[in-house]
């Protein structure tokens, strides 16, 4: 009898300053930073690589440092936003510099995913389809995770694509605006992967990068996803869960509250 997935529970990043003094201690150098997060955590989501690309000794040196503290831990990687935003001619050759750069983590056995997370202005039409398409066969070989931010992609021909090409549907919990993703997990993979962006409703469209993730969740709004939870344990051979609403810290009090909130693996 198959037994249950184990759930890993981590943030969005790690390394951030307003952290200090609410999850890191105040003089805690930010070298010392993951290792810190990795006696708390078993996974985190790298977003840095979305905005330059991932260097393989800085992350095979990532990978010593939390396997130091931690020797369970294991990453996903945001991919470059050469391959989901600023799509150019190119963007193979930018396929290729990913792979290179997290090879030491899936080498290790220390990538959950690759998570390829397109924008809502990447709606669903012929051409899109295509370069998804194109784009995962570019990463053959990884565990790949796609995250959309329109909610047309939620169909049932898009869940038979993914689940022929092996690739997790990325399930998210963001405000309840028109033409966002509902709180819907369908499995797709072995994995499944779900990301909590917090429900700030005013500041969505015009916040900053800081401001549209300035969320605390209730525990009665986790208590929410915890059936969604429940069926992708059953479902899949490993869930990841991150928090992205990390503003002062929150993500760290959310994915801890969560850690609470689920039953103890038998």
């Amino acid at each position: 009898m198959a037994h249950p997935a184990t759930v890993r529970i981590g943030t969005s990043g790690y390394s951030f300053q307003d952290w200090k003094g609410r999850f890191y201690p105040r003089d805690l150098a930010q070298r010392d930073m993951l290792a810190f997060y990795a006696q708390r955590f078993d996974t985190v989501e790298l977003n840095f690589s979305y905005y330059r690309q991932p260097d393989p000794s800085q992350l095979e040196k990532m990978a010593a440092a939390a396997a130091a503290t931690n020797p369970q831990f294991a990453f996903s990687v945001k991919a470059y936003k050469g391959l989901t935003h600023e799509i150019t001619p190119s963007w193979r050759e930018e396929a290729d510099r990913f792979r290179d750069g997290v090879a030491p983590l899936h080498d290790q056995d220390r990538l959950y995913a690759a998570l390829v997370q397109f924008p809502y202005s990447f709606h669903y039409t012929v051409q899109n389809r295509r370069h998804l398409d194109a784009l995962v066969r570019a990463l053959e070989g990884l565990p790949v995770a796609c995250e959309f931010r329109s909610r047309e992609w939620l169909n049932e021909r898009v869940y038979h694509g993914l689940r022929a090409r092996g690739v997790a549907l990325v399930a998210v919990d963001e405000p309840r605006l028109r033409g966002l993703l509902p709180p819907v997990a369908v499995p797709t993979a072995s994995l499944a992967y779900v990301r909590f962006h917090g429900r700030n409703q005013d500041n969505w469209w015009r916040g900053d990068s800081a401001s549209r993730y300035d969320y605390l969740y209730a525990e009665d709004e986790l208590r929410e996803w915890l059936p969604r939870i429940a069926a992708l344990t059953a479902a899949a051979r490993s869930v990841v869960v991150y928090f992205n609403n990390h503003w002062r810290g929150q993500a760290t009090q959310n994915a801890h509250d969560l850690q609470g909130l689920l039953p103890e693996p038998t």
